[in-house]
């Protein structure tokens, strides 16, 4: 598990382009341009982890930033993309990931790790429940701008 570098790029692209597709989401090449700009930007919030198997070959990816909680008076992770590619689920990459995430909570002083993900991702709240008890109480909104 490492932090993505630049010589990261031509296989973390599939695995991006695997989370959007998801998601039903397109990505252009502008798009993941931008998001690969800030992952390598040091003054960026938004970093990049790449999880790979042992002969080297990428099997997923997270997105993961600071975030304030002003309650707290500190600050918690946010994960905001996560992806492992469908042969290796189940194999203990997205664990992988996750102790990692866990790990960076704790060197970080983060109070806690959030995220979201859609009704329908089924096996990945299944995932999600086995680290957290199952969802929060909190509902997400969303405010669009025109």
């Amino acid at each position: 598990m490492s932090f993505v570098t630049a010589d990261d790029k031509p296989e973390w692209r599939p695995l991006f382009d695997g989370y959007a597709e998801f998601y039903k989401t397109p990505v252009t090449d502008e798009i993941a341009d931008q998001v690969w700009d800030w992952l390598l930007d040091p003054d960026h919030v938004l970093e990049g982890l790449i999880a790979r198997d042992p002969d080297g070959k990428a099997l997923g990816i997270a997105h993961v930033r600071a975030c304030p909680r002003s309650l707290a008076g500190g600050y918690i992770g946010f994960l905001d993309d996560m992806f492992v590619v469908p042969e290796a689920r189940g194999t203990g990459v997205a664990d992988a990931l996750f102790s990692h995430l866990k790990t960076l909570s704790q060197e970080r002083g983060w109070s806690a790790l959030r995220w979201i993900t859609q009704h329908f991702n089924e096996r990945g709240r299944g995932f999600y429940d086995r680290y957290t008890g199952g969802p929060s109480d909190f509902i997400v909104y969303q405010l669009k701008s025109e």
